[in-house]
């Protein structure tokens, strides 16, 4: 679905992503992940078309992405980032449909889409009414991927969707997440510092380090056949699941 082969980038003299060949099946969900700084946004970033690689290209579909088609490609693609990135002065419901009003969709498949995107994401229906800073944190959350999901688009890409969340919220998102996930088939790019989030949420997880890949594999795989010594570290770091796995 989405390949990257050879990009890098850097700000100055500032390496931020060496170069980097990864692909993500079509319908897989795969975690990116590892510390703050270690290049997993920018990757997301270079993805999605909203920085140029300095080297190196991102193929989407077959097609290389260039400035003649990324708007169009975008719209093939839902991103979610940490607390719903929405608008303060709409409404839920118009941040929810405002690309779709955009590019003149009809009115009564908004309607459904909407329809169906709140129970989806299981949105109180009055909800929708009330602005951003009128909402809870984990409403907030789901009105942002209600936007993501609005044009139904292929690929997932989600930035630390639940990292501001407080941990009973997060785990409820995380167990729904996973279910829409598995009921959607879509291809789900999910960024996260959080190796328990990781390995509950992708089967597929890569581990950066300052703008390298470290290893890619399963959970176990990382476990039990690390690919050098700072990923048992950096797993031994995380408390408290993966810790009784080793």
């Amino acid at each position: 679905m989405i390949t990257l082969e050879n990009v890098s980038k850097s700000y100055g003299k500032q390496l931020v992503l060496a170069p980097t060949s990864l692909q993500f099946e079509r319908g897989k969900v795969c975690a990116l992940i590892g510390p703050s700084g270690c290049g997993k946004s920018t990757l997301l970033r270079l993805m999605l078309g909203l920085i140029e690689p300095d080297t190196g290209r991102v193929i989407f579909g077959g097609e290389p992405l260039t400035a003649d088609n990324v708007q169009h490609v975008r719209h093939s693609i839902g991103y979610v980032i940490q607390d719903g990135g929405l608008f303060p002065h709409l409404t839920a419901r118009e941040n929810v449909v405002l690309l779709a009003r955009f590019l003149k969709r009809n009115p009564s498949w908004i309607e459904q889409r909407v329809n169906d995107l709140s129970e989806l994401v299981r949105l109180p229906r009055n909800a929708l009414s009330h602005y951003p800073g009128e909402l809870s944190g984990g409403q907030r959350q789901r009105i942002g991927l209600m936007r993501a999901l609005m044009l139904d688009p292929q690929v997932l890409l989600l930035d630390e969707p639940l990292g501001a969340l407080d941990p009973i919220v997060r785990g409820e998102l995380q167990r729904e997440l996973k279910g829409i996930f598995t009921h959607l088939g879509k291809t789900v790019i999910l960024v996260t510092h959080d190796m328990n989030e990781a390995a509950y949420l992708a089967l597929d997880i890569v581990l950066l380090r300052e703008g390298r890949v470290v290893q890619r594999g399963t959970l176990n795989d990382l476990l039990h056949h690390p690919a050098e010594p700072y990923v048992t570290q950096f797993i031994q770091s995380q408390r408290p699941m993966t810790a009784e796995l080793l």
